[in-house]
């Protein structure tokens, strides 16, 4: 999968299909849409790929929407790398590219840039300058800039359309299991290890801790989880939460790595979320406190 920065640099896969969304999430939903178009250029031979944007453009007009996404950039590529894609291009979204009409964008981008020949969006699609373009205009311009436009029918589960924003509805509520089906793989948070108190350490409990940056936050408490490093994927348990029986102030994911007991400061670890078990709550004294996290590991087992 070859990755593109710049749209100066697509021309060696013009004339393809291309598949367009934000794809927070990557959700079944978004993999009917990618599949769909896969099929596509299978049949008549020709280059696939996504074009997505990052920052998300809603966190981008609004910069008090903070805890948001549901994957990384970074987890999405590597998602995205999974359906063999030919390219991904990544448009950087800023004031210049959200000051584009909507037909700025299809001259542009998909008829000069790409000169796409089929183009795969979901029903609810809106783009261009202050959201005005939709499938509506796609269909519109399809002759002018020579490309069809093909619309994906909504994924539905339970009668539900399934999105992001139902997904972080879910993720919120801290129901994983459903929100991992949507997914069709776990949930995850990816980050550096950071350096803490060693409060776990000193109970007996070692922790590694993560920020949450602009992930969605989970409904605070324990989950059981399973940790992926270079060199280990391991079942753990996971606390989400403010650590009130220490008064913390700080929002955290301290996780506890079965049969792991060493130093990984500074290291990539991709907590998986399984299930969740209980919510975070104060405890009286460090002895409830050990008794419960005790309890905790023996049902997340």
């Amino acid at each position: 999968m070859k990755i593109y920065n710049n749209p100066n640099l697509y021309k060696k896969h013009c004339n393809g299909v291309i598949a367009i969304g934000n794809f927070d999430g990557l959700h079944l939903g978004h993999q009917k849409v990618i599949k769909e178009a896969k099929q596509k250029a299978k049949k008549k031979k020709i280059p696939f790929g996504v074009m997505t944007f990052e920052p998300l453009p809603v966190m981008f007009f609004n910069n008090k929407i903070k805890n948001h996404r549901i994957n990384s950039l970074d987890q999405k590529k590597a998602q995205l790398k999974k359906f063999k894609l030919d390219f991904l291009i990544v448009i950087k979204f800023n004031k210049n590219f959200s000051s584009q009409s909507a037909e700025e964008f299809i001259k542009k981008i998909i008829f000069k840039k790409t000169k796409c020949r089929y183009l795969y969006v979901s029903k609810n699609f809106k783009f261009g300058f202050k959201r005005q373009g939709n499938i509506k205009t796609l269909k519109k311009f399809e002759k002018k800039y020579n490309f069809k436009n093909i619309v994906t029918k909504p994924f539905k589960k339970d009668n539900k359309i399934i999105s992001s924003t139902f997904l972080r509805k879910n993720i919120r509520l801290g129901k994983i299991d459903k929100v991992n089906k949507l997914l069709n793989r776990n949930w995850s948070i990816t980050g550096k290890v950071i350096q803490g108190q060693r409060r776990g350490r000193k109970i007996g409990f070692p922790t590694c801790n993560l920020k949450l940056g602009d992930y969605v936050i989970p409904k605070l408490g324990v989950y059981a989880v399973k940790v992926k490093s270079n060199n280990f994927y391991r079942n753990g348990i996971a606390n989400i939460g403010y650590r009130p029986t220490f008064n913390g102030k700080n929002l955290l994911l301290e996780t506890n790595i079965f049969g792991i007991n060493k130093n990984l400061y500074n290291k990539v670890i991709s907590v998986n979320f399984k299930k969740f078990i209980r919510p975070e709550k104060k405890f009286r004294n460090l002895k409830y406190l050990k008794k419960q996290i005790k309890f905790d590991i023996k049902k997340a087992k």
